[in-house]
């Protein structure tokens, strides 16, 4: 059962080196086609603890374009448990033929056996409740939770193995900021004289107490949240460009939620002098690239420019 865990360990490349500073990737996206980068991370721990528990169902949420969803999905078939995915928009449920259709995310989740739970946005805001989770309980019968993103304890526990000791020699890492528990599990693990730097998709600053409730005392780490590009499933045709960009010079392909936006950071606070010079800076690749065919989707329908795969 361990055999998706067995001797995968991501590389890290060098990517550019700007104003005196270098910049490499880990690639976390080349762990596995389907359960890449963090969500690899965060299910580990979490699969192995329900098997433990002889848990027969793993339940979670996500929206209906989530990484986090046909994550869990591919690897409940993997581990075979059956996958239930609470899904915000009860809207999604009208048609599902026709959902399935649109949707490359939930056709791919649903095609690995998950079972779909549609709620409505208002309903999806007590995915936390105590009582919701009791209500799901008596629909679903006896399951193992994982949260929305799938951030616990046992998630961070995996996110701390994302830094080796290989690592040691980077003054910088960088990561970007979901429900906050892969950049958690770095700074736990990063050494005292590293600085970790965060770099949101959402907009909003409530993500800083969910990092300090999973972190140690350390203040090595800072968010900075002047590159969210609205949040997560906002178009901005700057951000596109700069993928392409960034595809065409040094062959990687970065997600329009996640490592499009903090790479993009990174670039812009090299040019305002943020980082020291003579300094190492290591970008955390934390997959997503699932989503960029739903996002081509909409720059399509909006005659955009399309992220160049």
């Amino acid at each position: 059962m361990k055999a998706l865990y067995n001797n995968n360990i991501s590389k890290n490349e060098f990517l550019f080196k700007k104003n005196d500073v270098s910049v490499y990737v880990k690639r976390e996206d080349l762990l596995h086609e389907h359960v890449s980068g963090n969500k690899f991370r965060k299910l580990k721990y979490n699969l192995f603890e329900a098997k433990k528990q002889h848990k027969k169902i793993i339940l979670t949420f996500g929206g209906a374009f989530s990484n986090h969803i046909t994550a869990t999905a591919y690897a409940g078939k993997y581990f075979g448990i059956q996958t239930i995915g609470v899904i915000r928009g009860d809207e999604l449920a009208n048609d599902l033929e026709q959902t399935l259709k649109n949707n490359a995310s939930l056709r791919f989740a649903s095609k690995q056996g998950m079972k779909f739970h549609f709620i409505s946005r208002a309903e999806y805001r007590n995915k936390t409740n105590l009582k919701f989770i009791e209500e799901l309980k008596e629909i679903f019968g006896d399951f193992y939770l994982v949260p929305e993103g799938g951030t616990n304890e046992l998630a961070i526990k995996g996110c701390q193995e994302i830094l080796t000791d290989k690592d040691d020699k980077f003054d910088y890492i960088c990561c970007a900021i979901g429900t906050g528990g892969t950049i958690s599990g770095i700074i736990n693990s990063a050494k005292k004289d590293q600085k970790i730097v965060g770099f949101p998709a959402l907009k909003g600053n409530f993500i800083q107490k969910e990092i300090e409730k999973h972190t140690n005392s350390c203040n090595n780490w800072e968010i900075i949240n002047n590159y969210h590009f609205g949040g997560f499933a906002k178009i901005k045709p700057n951000l596109i460009s700069y993928i392409n960009r960034i595809k065409e010079d040094y062959n990687l392909l970065l997600d329009p939620i996640y490592t499009g936006k903090m790479m993009y950071g990174i670039n812009d606070l090299i040019e305002k002098s943020y980082f020291k010079k003579e300094t190492n800076i290591l970008a955390i690749h934390t997959g997503g690239l699932q989503g960029i065919n739903a996002m081509n989707s909409k720059l399509e329908k909006k005659g955009l420019e399309l992220i160049k795969k």
